[in-house]
């Protein structure tokens, strides 16, 4: 039974249980038609608050992104993600990976909120945030995939 509503705003075609069974599809949901505002806190702070794929050889270029305005590269094995809307506080979590070429086993780890040439830890900020890629060996690498996800 389809769902009607009349020029005077009766309803019909609503059970008492609530809608009938498969009267509503994904068709009939607007795009976007959940939004953050429309979330439980619990669901809202379980969501990526920024996220960035990017190529860190030569000239760095983001692949893919959310919240991300563009990355500065500092150096070798030394960047800075900037996010396009600042995050509500820097008490945010911070996770970053990333991988070589394939074939090429220098795989090692990404420090995060550091600055390799003051060898210091940088507080994070909520604008931005900083990494280091690193081989094995502790060295410095512009590695080819680094991936980066913020949560709060």
């Amino acid at each position: 039974m389809p769902i009607t509503i009349n020029g005077s705003g009766t309803v019909t075609g609503i059970s008492a249980g609530g809608l009938p069974d498969s009267c509503i599809t994904t068709d009939d949901i607007a795009a976007n038609a959940v939004t953050a505002a429309k979330l439980g806190a619990d669901q809202a702070s379980g969501l990526a608050k920024s996220w960035v794929n990017f190529n860190g050889t030569g000239t760095v270029a983001i692949r893919a992104s959310f919240n991300v305005s563009s990355i500065t590269d500092n150096g070798t094995g030394d960047y800075t993600v900037n996010f396009t809307t600042a995050l509500a506080d820097a008490n945010y979590s911070l996770t970053a990976s990333c991988s070589t070429a394939i074939g090429i086993a220098v795989q090692g780890g990404v420090n995060l909120f550091y600055n390799k040439a003051g060898n210091v830890e940088v507080a994070p900020t909520t604008s931005a945030a900083r990494i280091q890629p690193q081989s094995i060996g502790g060295t410095a690498i512009d590695p080819q995939y680094v991936c980066v996800a913020v949560f709060r």
